[in-house]
């Protein structure tokens, strides 16, 4: 509670930015919901930011009096003074409406006065109260990087940005402005605020502004004597906007004499009460907050051991090393029936890496780790090493004894990226099921948002900072693999995996259930892990020698088209230096359009480069030639070649279930979701993928699916009918737009119109367009108008799923999925319109990879019941390859085309068809 002290010249006086907490707290972290469904993660944001700078306080100088300033709800005198005042600014979020309320009871929780007048915004009230405070001789922190504020800046009064810890003086002042505290209304004057609608000078920013500050002293000096000023447009603009700079300094000045609705003299600062702190904080259900003010304030601890969110402590581990000890564990975790199981090995990729050791937590705080086969770190591995490996368990008997709780219906076994567990067990002949993956949880929830790791997680949801991999296995060249770890270090880290995986479970599953994600996740993600693991453990052959001939032939064609830039350039020089190649093609060469980064170097992207090689340009042409066969030799050639595994002939590739916003699947190391497809020269790498002898690869591919999807979705007669009757949809499209007849139809002209079609999907500009099918701006601009007066259902839902994204900062799939775009928020233009155009997507995006996660998940029951000897072996994007015996080919078309036009069954009734094109080849070049 606020006690009533005297501020006087010993004072240190704290006021702290309400809105300003607000709002960072708000974008600082993802959106949360109490059990209820009420939106808190602003509430939470503003309560950690609050205790913090309590917490630091307590640590340093202590300041003798505190309150927090909001706005109050409402226009205010300047919009009397200036109606569009603040007119452009966007109403605040659907979902932090309700949490200002609840904010406003935190802060009376915390037992903090606080301050908010009608008519007034809290700058003023900072304002008058900071110079109430500077007369009496007091000190000032204002709590805020707000650089309306900055224009009270003096030798008694500064700002505080608790979030940089970063005070703001009078120099931090003039880095910001240009000018002193004094003279920092004139420089707004002029500048003018876009984020407020304060109009100021056209054409003059804050440099200028300060500029003609410095030279002419104030505001009403420089307008009086704007005549004088040379520049022509500065002049006139100067004069003609002299009544703006006088409003807008109107507007900006601060006033410090605002009526009060309570005195310096009633913020004494005290120390919170812990009973109504701790009552708000249970009723808002943040357990680990309660948790950390009960353990700092007195009282109860807030959850006792067993608890997701009671502290964690290492030293309580247990590591396994008997059989007697392993049993009990075995045990307890078919009594807990939910367990979480996490494995340690000695590599990254699950299909290589060898088993080191497997943690279980059956309960919070209860977590073990069994090792199974660490070494020595001192081991040399020759005939004279007299180095011994650790006390522990034998894997076969280890693994033997785990292998039917790990299989058992009756126990759920949870882990964090649970794929790559599973990987490596299936490999030691453990199937594990069922399983729930947190990861996966938290990305249904908050795709877009935030990165689902482990670290990440624990850090969101416990308020814990996970042991980090490099503390317990160094990094760089002193790294060593898991292996060579200590057991009591390597006991701290492995159960804490499982520990923390088994707390976060018991927040997320409730919270996804709240969210009503649920169906997403036991339809789109659950099953996920194991079709995963299963494909990757399994691979593709690919053939070496073919890899070899591309890369040498890759390396041939990349001198040639060397040899031709340095002919081009009258001259040798590196043609992988974009400082040389600027340099010639702008400053030795003189061509036009050249641009430059903020290094001052010259510009040489690909888009540069395309512009200068289409006006005929030889030294570009040979340019981006030398680039493709130099992405071709070492992305695709060589790394293929190096990613081969030498037990198994295959390359193994690793899916990323949460890596994209939309749900679709990534891979990596090596990654086979961009092998090219549109040159010659690129579509010969899926020549080197191969089947094994006696065996074809059957590649399955959803025809324009997203074309289609766009049809159902925005319910486009025109295109559902076409895409019902088989019609050929660019060729119908162009005679839609352009007015031509289907038959005789101009290939260019149904060029163009595939253009339109497939660019719409991703928002394309009539700049983008015109560049791709060669046309001038105009042009294309009038060829998106008609598209869209042919097809007004496209444009009412662009616009829709713009609105939606604005509303609610997502945007979901006809699954469910939801989609976030946190970019929405942006002040930058260009940003938000680019979340804009991935909001028109992501419905598409999201729910073509809805699609083929839900033929995937069917798919391997489907074999199986066929009886084919079939393996699924990759996704790439809308397409699934598998392996097959030549004989079962045919059987295998069909199966894919039933299974994968099925998907969306009996979830959703689509009226327009998922064609599906399947062929069959001894290489997927020839398959696709």
């Amino acid at each position: 509670m606020a006690v009533q002290r005297p501020v006087d010249a010993s004072s240190h006086v704290y006021l702290i930015d309400g809105s300003g907490y607000i709002f960072r707290a708000y974008h600082a972290l993802p959106p949360l919901t109490r059990s209820d469904g009420t939106p808190v993660g602003a509430v939470q944001g503003f309560c950690n930011m609050l205790w913090k700078l309590l917490e630091d306080i307590n640590h340093g100088e202590k300041p003798t009096h505190l309150a927090v300033i909001f706005d109050h709800s409402g226009k205010t005198f300047r919009n009397d003074l200036y109606p569009l005042y603040k007119a452009h600014r966007p109403p605040a979020p659907e979902d932090l409406v309700p949490q200002f309320a609840l904010i406003r009871e935190a802060t009376r929780a915390f037992g903090t006065p606080s301050v908010e007048v009608e008519n007034f915004e809290a700058d003023d009230l900072i304002a008058t109260y900071a110079r109430q405070a500077e007369a009496k001789g007091a000190r000032v922190s204002i709590i805020s990087s707000d650089k309306d504020l900055m224009q009270l800046v003096s030798d008694r009064i500064t700002l505080f940005d608790t979030m940089k810890n970063k005070r703001i003086d009078a120099d931090g002042v003039f880095e910001k402005f240009g000018v002193g505290p004094e003279r920092v209304i004139d420089v707004q004057a002029l500048a003018g605020d876009s984020a407020d609608n304060v109009p100021g000078v056209p054409g003059i920013g804050v440099k200028t502004a300060a500029l003609l500050i410095n030279e002419y002293g104030d505001l009403d000096t420089l307008l009086e004597r704007a005549g004088e000023i040379k520049q022509n447009a500065r002049r006139e603009k100067l004069i003609a906007h002299a009544d703006d700079a006088r409003m807008s300094r109107q507007l900006v000045t601060l006033d410090c004499d605002s009526p009060l609705n309570a005195q310096l003299d009633e913020f004494g600062i005290t120390d919170p009460d812990a009973e109504p702190l701790v009552a708000f904080l249970k009723k808002m259900e943040f357990r680990t907050f309660t948790r950390k003010v009960e353990e700092t304030l007195g009282g109860p601890a807030a959850d006792e051991t067993g608890s997701a969110t009671a502290p964690i402590d290492r030293s309580q581990y247990e590591c396994v090393t008997t059989m007697a000890q392993l049993q009990d564990w075995i045990e307890r975790s078919y009594t807990a029936g939910v367990i979480a199981v996490d494995t340690e090995t000695d590599a990254l990729s699950s299909n290589a890496a060898g088993l080191v050791g497997i943690s279980m937590a059956t309960a919070p705080g209860k977590a073990c780790y069994i090792p199974l086969a660490h070494i020595d770190p001192a081991a040399t591995g020759d005939m004279f090493d007299t180095g011994k490996a650790p006390e522990q368990l034998p894997m076969e008997a280890a693994l033997a004894a785990l292998k039917p709780l790990f299989e058992s219906p009756a126990v759920l076994k949870i882990g964090q990226n649970f794929k790559y567990d599973l990987g490596v067990l299936t490999r030691y002949g453990i199937d594990v099921a069922p399983i729930d993956d947190t990861m996966l949880i938290s990305y249904v929830m908050d795709a877009g948002l935030h990165g689902h790791g482990m670290d990440a997680l624990a850090e969101m949801h416990l308020g814990h900072t996970c042991v980090p991999f490099k503390e317990v296995c160094g990094s760089g060249k002193n790294q060593i693999s898991f292996d060579k770890v200590p057991l009591d270090k390597a006991t701290e880290y492995a159960a804490e995996d499982a520990d923390v995986t088994l707390r976060l479970w018991e927040i997320l599953k409730p919270a996804m259930v709240a969210k009503k994600k649920s169906t997403v996740y036991e339809t789109l993600e659950r099953p996920m892990p194991a079709v995963l693991s299963a494909m990757e453990n399994c691979g593709i052959k690919v053939d070496p020698d073919q890899l070899k001939r591309l890369s040498s032939e890759f390396a041939q064609k990349m001198a040639g088209a060397e040899a031709a830039a340095h002919e081009a350039a009258g001259r040798n020089f590196n043609v992988a230096s974009p400082k040389q190649l600027g340099e010639i093609l702008f400053d030795e060469m003189g061509l036009p359009g050249g641009k430059k980064t903020k290094t001052g170097a010259w510009s040489t992207d690909a888009a540069m480069l395309d512009d200068l090689a289409a006006e005929g340009h030889a030294l570009p042409v040979a340019l981006l030639e030398y680039r493709q066969f130099a992405k071709l030799k070492s992305t695709y050639a060589d790394a293929l070649f190096a990613a081969i595994n030498p037990k198994t002939g295959r390359v193994h590739t690793s899916f990323s279930l949460a890596a994209t916003t939309t749900g679709r699947l990534s891979s990596n190391e090596p990654n086979l979701q961009n092998i090219p497809i549109r040159t010659e020269e690129g579509r010969r790498i899926r020549e080197v993928f191969i089947a094994e002898p006696g065996n074809v690869l059957v590649a399955a591919d959803y025809s324009q699916i997203e074309l289609r999807l766009l049809a159902e979705i925005a319910n486009v007669d025109t295109l559902k009918d076409a895409f019902r009757h088989g019609a050929d949809i660019h060729a119908m499209t162009a005679s839609e737009v352009f007015g031509v007849a289907v038959e005789g139809m101009d290939p260019m002209v149904r060029r163009k119109a595939k253009a339109i079609n497939f660019g719409v999907i991703y928002g394309i500009s009539a700049f983008g367009l015109a560049k791709q099918i060669d046309v001038s701006r105009e042009e294309a601009k009038n060829f998106i108008n008609a598209y869209f007066e042919k097809f007004p259902g496209i444009m009412a839902y662009m616009d829709k799923m713009k609105d939606e994204v604005k509303a609610r900062g997502y945007v979901e799939t006809i699954f469910g999925r939801r989609c976030h775009f946190p970019g929405i928020a942006e002040k930058n233009p260009n940003m938000r319109q680019f979340a804009e155009r991935q909001a028109i997507n992501a419905p598409l995006q999201g729910a073509a990879a809805d699609i083929i996660r839900r033929a995937m998940i069917r798919m391997p029951d489907a074999i199986q019941r066929a009886k084919l000897d079939a393996r699924m072996l990759l996704q790439v994007h809308d397409e699934l390859i598998f392996e097959v015996p030549e004989g079962q080919a045919e059987d295998m078309i069909a199966l894919s085309k039933k299974v994968m036009s099925e998907a969306c069954r009996p979830a959703l009734e689509l009226s327009v068809p998922l064609d599906v094109d399947a062929n069959a080849g001894k290489t997927w070049g020839e398959a696709h």
